[in-house]
């Protein structure tokens, strides 16, 4: 028999009892969990598309379109991911508002999924946002907070959060852990079960571009896990820091600006990026990626956005190493969001000017490839 621990005058000393129950509280966390996972229930998976490619080669190229979610883009995922993990860690709170900062398209999904739920949201953004994404997350209920310089964003919304008793969902942080990188329906798991049956079932290449690094991060800990032997390359866009800090192991790397890309690359190394997780990375020029988006219009007839481009013009590239190398096997990158988003960018001829953005010489690199598989 253990001996209890005795107050003044002999007496046992008082359990110290507090209890925080509160069964509204869990009422309404229930209830939202249930929304949460039945939007995910009702939602079928993404689209596997084939790019055309000669028949010779022996080799296919695949896009997952993540642009067919409910909010139009991959981030659909990572939002649910993070609102189920926000609520089963009690920090999303009924009536208070979530906070997230944002480049756009993230926020449009956020938006949506506290909507859902109802609760508040303000998406804390650049300046430079496209309008449509604005609109979206309007549209969702959501209201936009903007900051002239995007390396400000991270200290605006701990600042917004903690004014409101809201909840900074912080992206860059937990976008690498609030996905179960093993299965559970991510993103990785949906690309090898749609490639079953194709001839080529393990990919020799997947390509994920990095806005948080959560996708390279699921994508890579899964091949991983599940012993494949596909490699992960992660492209990056012009004034990213990703590539740098990767080449040189530098987890301070930074940058002094922001990408044109919408969606990827960023000032820091973010803390949801897994530098030692990836095989490979490629530092693409803005204009490259452009002209990769505006081949895949021309190729099988739909728009994506800049970040479609950036991987799409490094899968071009490990096809033709492939080619050359006269090796059979499949490479699979991403539509991450509609090109509906940026016609007033990436498909302006305006704004290419305005930029000083030539996609001339990227577009004969493509048209060339495509002909013959040589890559300039």
């Amino acid at each position: 028999m253990g001996t209890e621990e005795h107050g003044a005058g002999g007496r046992a000393a008082a359990t110290i009892d507090i209890d925080r129950s509160d069964a509204g509280y869990r009422a309404w966390l229930k209830e939202a969990v249930r929304k949460v996972q039945a939007d995910a229930n009702r939602s079928a998976d993404t689209h596997l598309l084939r790019f055309p490619l000669p028949e010779a080669w022996g080799i296919d190229l695949y896009l997952k379109d993540e642009s067919t979610h409910p909010t139009g883009s991959l981030k659909h995922r990572l939002a649910r991911s993070l609102f189920l993990y926000g609520l089963c860690n009690g920090w999303i709170r009924p009536g208070k508002p979530v906070i997230e900062a944002s480049s756009g398209s993230t926020a449009v999904s956020e938006a949506y999924f506290a909507k859902l739920i109802g609760v508040p949201f303000i998406a804390v953004m650049p300046r430079t946002t496209s309008p449509e994404k604005c609109r979206l997350i309007e549209f969702h209920g959501g209201r936009c907070h903007f900051v002239d310089d995007s390396r400000k964003m991270y200290e605006e919304s701990a600042t917004l959060a903690a004014e409101t008793g809201g909840h900074y969902m912080d992206q860059f942080t937990y976008a690498e852990r609030a996905t179960d990188w093993r299965g559970n329906n991510n993103i990785a798991e949906s690309i090898y079960q749609q490639l079953r049956l194709e001839r080529y079932p393990e990919p020799t290449w997947i390509v994920a571009t990095a806005g948080t690094g959560g996708t390279s991060a699921t994508v890579a800990r899964y091949v991983h896990y599940m012993q494949f032997d596909t490699r992960i390359c992660v492209p990056d866009p012009e004034n990213s820091c990703f590539f740098d800090g990767w080449t040189n192991h530098n987890p301070l790397a930074t940058s002094d600006c922001g990408s044109r890309i919408e969606g990827i690359g960023r000032p820091r190394m973010e803390p949801s990026f897994v530098p030692g997780a990836i095989d490979r990375m490629m530092k693409v020029p803005d204009a490259a990626s452009i002209a990769a988006v505006r081949a895949l219009e021309k190729a099988i007839g739909r728009k994506a956005g800049g970040s479609t481009g950036t991987g799409l013009w490094s899968a071009f590239k490990l096809v033709a190493e492939m080619v050359g190398q006269g090796s059979t096997g499949s490479v699979v990158t991403l539509i991450c969001d509609p090109g509906d988003r940026y016609l007033d960018k990436y498909y302006s001829d305006g704004w290419l000017a305005e930029q000083g953005l030539d996609i001339a010489p990227y577009t004969e690199t493509i048209d060339s490839f495509l002909a013959d598989g040589n890559w300039p």
